[in-house]
């Protein structure tokens, strides 16, 4: 179907010459006066309109023609209004741009220019729809802050819905980098808790003599170095919603105290005698196999089943295939806006790159290389080295996906130690994953610490 433009003027025998010149590329909509150029714009909603400022009933002056002009605009503001000028009469026409319109030309109208102007601004009206639209969709896929249309993700929208609805401890289960407190934030945000805190504690990353006052405050006076009384992260988010990260972490000794703060809604701060009663839920999370710590007789099993009161496992995004591109694509835009970088793409190259990686730093490990594709990148398509994937080579004939993405992650991998002489944490931050990932993807792909393929 041919573009629709819209050509406004009240004099008949210009609307069929414009018609005669165009009609091969455009769809012409034609109009004489303002409530007509409404009518046709309302039903036929063409981007781009040919705007002829005399209009009636006062042809003599432009303000009919102005009218006109705003409530086009009002109508849509992406519209494209390319205004007709008789000669003497720039400031009007400078005047109609300052109000919203996109060009202008004098008359009369040299026909190749106005092809010219033409074809740019149709070219601009489309990408500027298309960002829009991309826009809303990216909004309606939204889900709390969290992006997904796979159907893996809607499982996880759906229980996270029915979930939040109680007070019913959560053990979210997913792997490192997956968005498992983003999860968690979720579910407090559609609670009836909502209005109180979210108070979120990394238990692997606070050192065992001081995870305890962490969680549980402190006395006066409790220990070396306790000079004042200090609130515990659960009577912090009471009213409110505890999120426990690496919940795996958390020593015996402390998961005892933990187990009966659930089960009675009581604690005690460390160096005190007072029970103290606090209205916290509680959503913890890890990314380790409890029934195996379990088994290894380093996770209480009672614990296990007062978290696990119902479990969410978020998928890896190497198995949310509908979500891959939809996700980068989204973090491109956040980051170029970021860095005033306009009009940035993904190559092709990149975008096969990006389906034949498995992702073992899941989300995050897509958001790092993209933003730092951004940060690095001088041209305006993004390839596979920019995102430090390496070249998208075909894979060979015969070999499944699942053989191809771990040939591509063995070669990165050997290249990464290679280079850092075995070193696993410099490896690690050069492929944008956590050490222990690093570590599990060896074991995944057989590869020994010192190996350099």
């Amino acid at each position: 179907m041919k573009p629709k433009l819209l050509i406004i003027d009240d004099d008949e025998e210009i609307r069929t010459q414009m018609r005669w010149a165009l009609a091969e590329d455009y769809d012409i909509l034609p109009a004489g006066d303002r409530a007509a150029a409404t009518d046709v714009f309302r039903s036929e909603h063409p981007p781009v309109v040919l705007l002829d400022l005399g209009l009636p009933p006062q042809p003599a002056t432009p303000d009919e023609g102005l009218a006109t002009l705003s409530d086009l605009l009002t109508a849509d503001s992406l519209v494209k209004v390319i205004i007709v000028t008789g000669q003497g009469e720039k400031e009007v026409a400078l005047r109609a741009v300052g109000a919203g319109a996109y060009d202008f030309l004098g008359k009369p109208v040299e026909m190749a220019e106005l092809k010219l102007l033409l074809k740019r601004c149709f070219h601009v009206a489309r990408l500027e729809r298309e960002y829009r639209e991309m826009q809303q969709r990216l909004q309606g896929d939204r889900f709390e802050g969290m992006l997904g249309t796979s159907a893996r993700m809607q499982v996880v929208f759906d229980s996270i819905r029915k979930v939040a609805t109680t007070d019913a401890p959560v053990l979210i289960l997913g792997e490192s980098g997956t968005g498992k407190e983003m999860a968690a934030l979720a579910i407090h945000q559609r609670s009836a808790r909502r209005a109180g805190p979210f108070v979120a504690i990394n238990c692997s990353a606070i050192p065992e003599t001081l995870l305890e006052s962490e969680l549980f405050g402190h006395e006066k006076g409790a220990f070396t170095g306790a000079h004042i009384q200090r609130k515990g992260r659960i009577e912090n988010a009471s009213g409110g919603t505890l999120f426990l990260d690496e919940i795996g972490e958390i020593p015996l000794s402390l998961q005892v105290k933990l187990l009966r703060f659930l089960q009675e809604q009581r604690i005690e701060r460390v160096g005190g005698r007072q029970e103290i009663q606090v209205d916290t839920r509680v959503i913890a999370a890890t990314n380790a196999d409890l029934k195996k710590i379990m088994a290894d007789g380093r996770f209480r099993e009672d614990l296990f089943y007062r978290l696990a009161v119902v479990q969410i496992v978020l998928p890896p995004l190497r198995e949310r295939d509908d979500d891959l591109l939809l996700l980068a694509r989204s973090f491109l835009q956040l980051f170029a806006a970021q860095t005033g970088k306009t009009g940035l793409a993904f190559h092709p190259d990149s975008l096969r790159a990006m389906r034949l990686h498995d992702w073992p730093g899941n989300v995050r490990e897509l958001q790092n290389r993209v933003r730092r594709a951004v940060i690095m990148s001088d041209g305006k398509r993004l390839t596979a080295r920019d995102l430090e994937l390496g070249d998208a080579v075909p894979a060979a004939p015969g070999t499944s996906l699942q053989e191809a993405r771990e040939a591509l992650e063995r070669t990165m991998v050997q290249q990464a130690l290679k280079k850092h002489s075995g070193k696993i944490t410099a490896a690690a931050a050069e492929l944008g994953i956590s050490r222990p990932t690093l570590y599990e993807l060896m074991d995944k792909l057989g590869i020994r610490k010192f190996e350099s393929g």
